[in-house]
């Protein structure tokens, strides 16, 4: 990651949310499809040594996705993501649970709500997410599991795949 570019990642237990703030040295179109399209998804989202994979995806308003993040030994783990108000290049919000194989959430799991918001100047673009918990114990859950660290992993893959794709175009 650039060291000029702003990354943060904020814990309030009080209002049961997590914020993080991330930029990005690319496009905002870039940024904004590697967010949204499956096939670009697929290639930064689960930590590693984790892989995602796509089984469905309607990247539109009351649409959905549903994934799975796969281990090295091929056990997945799925999740559904249930779209809730889209504004291209501007924002998304979405429900994120943890289901099975079919689509089924599991309510024993803790779920969250994000919204995704996207600004751009010049050559940098700003990726905003806050992250909602219903209870206190979902947000320290989520916590527990390793969020901060897997979710860093991936923006960092993230990082690493825009500046991949960035030179790919300039070839």
């Amino acid at each position: 990651m650039n060291r000029n570019l702003q990354f943060d990642f904020l814990i309030n237990k009080e209002n049961k949310t997590i914020t993080v703030t991330r930029e990005f040295k690319a496009e905002l179109e870039s940024v904004w499809n590697a967010w949204t399209k499956a096939e670009i998804l697929d290639q930064w989202w689960a930590p590693l040594p984790y892989r995602n994979e796509t089984i469905s995806m309607n990247f539109t308003n009351g649409g959905m996705w549903h994934y799975a993040m796969i281990s090295p030994e091929n056990e997945k783990h799925y999740c559904k993501a249930y779209y809730k108000n889209i504004e291209t290049l501007i924002s998304f919000s979405y429900k994120d649970a943890f289901c099975n194989d079919k689509g089924v959430d599991m309510i024993e799991m803790p779920s969250m709500n994000w919204t995704n918001t996207f600004t751009a100047t010049a050559d940098i673009t700003k990726v905003s997410v806050l992250l909602n918990f219903d209870t206190i114990d979902q947000l320290e859950n989520i916590i527990k599991m390793g969020f901060k660290e897997g979710f860093t992993m991936g923006l960092n893959q993230l990082d690493n795949l825009l500046a991949t794709l960035s030179a790919e175009r300039q070839a």
